[in-house]
């Protein structure tokens, strides 16, 4: 997804791992993947670099849909679709 389409979804769950080292991060989004429906946004937001190659190689493992991941200033914001 475009950055736009990014900014535009409306998410279900947003999970605040920031200042969290990983695996905190994937661990955050593990327990809170479990809180949502299927068809629902989860976003995930992260200052540690590594959840942004961890996060969507766990969707792919998991069956989610990884949407994509924005950069703002000092942390990740980091969108995935539960299945």
């Amino acid at each position: 997804m475009t950055s736009e389409e990014l900014l535009t979804l409306q998410v279900t769950k947003t999970v605040d791992a920031r200042g969290t080292a990983c695996p905190g991060p994937l661990l955050e989004a593990k327990k809170a993947i479990g809180t949502i429906r299927p068809g629902d946004i989860m976003e995930v937001l992260s200052s540690d670099e590594g959840t942004i190659v961890d996060l969507p190689k766990w969707c792919a493992k998991q069956g989610h849909d990884y949407l994509g991941t924005l950069e703002v200033s000092g942390y990740f914001r980091i969108f995935m679709k539960k299945q």
